[in-house]
């Protein structure tokens, strides 16, 4: 009697222990609705249940297609819209912690401080292009190279550290679904970006008023667009936890002004009259004495 009271009491417990741990998703809604349960019980189970839910436009016409009602595809995508509110209210945009979900972007460890935090870097997009270098390519017949600088306003980046080598963590889209809607200002939306390699970290001359970096060069052996190798400052980067990448320079920067440069030529290429339609995003910071 007492073997039969404890496999039925073990019984009890694994299916109550089954229906805790079960996530709905599309397919168990669609099975539910199918099964002929009604809305009212159907949003009741929504509202109990852990869920993860594709709330995406095909398959919304795919569940009213199956029969699901409007109200219950509503539930739905409420469920799914407070799940990634949650998920969004547990990021942070200081914590030391590279573990921890941060909105996506380009951050500077600021380890020295008590307590430690990271400092996020908002990037500068520039699409302005100037040319140096014009009288010698022309006095030259064009054997002398004519430049092409990016240019970001302000003589100093807001983020600084007199650390000569700083640690720098990249969040992109792979750590958190919710990154590849946008980082801070909407650079990881299009996906095109997912590994710092696609990244240059140049030194910028420091003018009046702004920062320039040269991007492009063109004389009669031909156009190169982009940072050349020789201007590129080398950096090394490890993948710490799914698309968390932590980076540093090789070596110690002297002070100056610094940027983790990503160009995106938008057509027309490189030529004599300027660098084609060229968009520059820099993550810009200072290296302080």
């Amino acid at each position: 009697m007492m073997q039969r009271f404890l496999f039925g009491f073990a019984a009890l417990a694994l299916a109550a222990s089954s229906a805790q741990a079960e996530t709905l998703n599309n397919d168990t809604v669609v099975a539910l609705v199918s099964a002929g349960l009604g809305d009212e019980a159907v949003i009741a189970k929504i509202d109990g249940s852990a869920a993860q839910f594709d709330t995406s436009t095909g398959a919304l016409i795919a569940l009213k297609n199956a029969g699901v009602s409007s109200a219950v595809i509503a539930r739905m995508i409420a469920a799914g819209t407070a799940a990634t509110v949650s998920a969004n209210a547990a990021m942070s945009v200081d914590s030391p912690d590279p573990s921890v979900p941060h909105p996506a972007g380009v951050y500077m460890l600021a380890d020295w401080l008590t307590p430690a935090k990271m400092a996020v870097i908002d990037a500068t997009t520039s699409n302005q292009t100037k040319s140096g270098g014009f009288l010698g390519y022309a006095l030259t017949g064009g054997i002398a190279s004519m430049n092409f600088k990016t240019s970001i306003p302000n003589a100093h980046a807001r983020v600084e550290t007199s650390q000569p080598r700083p640690t720098f963590y990249f969040y992109f889209d792979q750590a958190n679904q919710s990154l590849s809607n946008g980082a801070r200002d909407g650079f990881w939306a299009a996906g095109s970006v997912t590994s710092p390699a696609q990244f240059s970290l140049v030194r910028f001359d420091v003018k009046k008023s702004s920062r320039e970096a040269k991007v492009g060069s063109f004389n009669i052996g031909g156009a190169k667009s982009g940072v050349m190798d020789k201007d590129r400052i080398p950096f090394t980067y490890t993948m710490v936890a799914p698309g968390v990448y932590e980076a540093r320079p090789e070596q110690a920067l002297p002070a100056g002004e610094y940027g983790f440069l990503y160009s995106a030529s938008t057509g027309g290429g490189v030529g004599i009259a300027g660098v084609g339609a060229m968009t520059s995003r820099i993550f810009d910071f200072s290296i302080q004495p």
